[in-house]
């Protein structure tokens, strides 16, 4: 994608505030491994379904990679969501994570999600407005 000047926009991270809920502590204190699921879940819904409204018409998981960096206790202030793709392909694509607060990361994950036609009950290839909407955010993986 270039711009009307030439140049490619800046590739960006989309970032997402969660807030630490008690019912997401466990009994040693800290955010439940299992429940980190639901903070890039609730990312990736900003992500795709809010912030690019009526633009993503179907998405299903095909994996989820969770690195467990360090434990997040209780707070009352948000820890931050980011995320960007690293990989493109025709049906497919590849969504990191970085769960921190500043430059302490509590998570890092990674998960494959596939275009799917809800009708046809299938795969399908990503559209040109989805393709461009993710080159956007798209940088290779760190």
């Amino acid at each position: 994608m270039v711009e009307e000047n030439g140049q490619h926009p800046p590739k960006q991270r989309h970032v997402f505030q969660r807030m630490v809920r008690f019912a997401d502590i466990d009994s040693l204190g800290h955010v439940n491994n299992v429940r980190f699921l639901d903070y890039l879940e609730d990312a990736r819904t900003a992500m795709f379904f809010i912030d690019a409204a009526e633009r993503f018409k179907g998405l299903v998981i095909a994996r989820h990679e969770v690195d467990y960096k360090r434990p997040l206790t209780f707070r009352t202030t948000p820890v931050t969501v980011e995320s960007w793709v690293s990989e493109i392909r025709p049906v497919r694509f590849v969504l990191e994570y970085e769960v921190k607060d500043g430059d302490e990361v509590f998570v890092q994950a990674r998960s494959v999600l596939v275009s799917y036609d809800v009708e046809r009950g299938a795969p399908r290839r990503l559209t040109e407005d989805e393709l461009a909407y993710l080159t956007r955010f798209h940088t290779e993986r760190p």
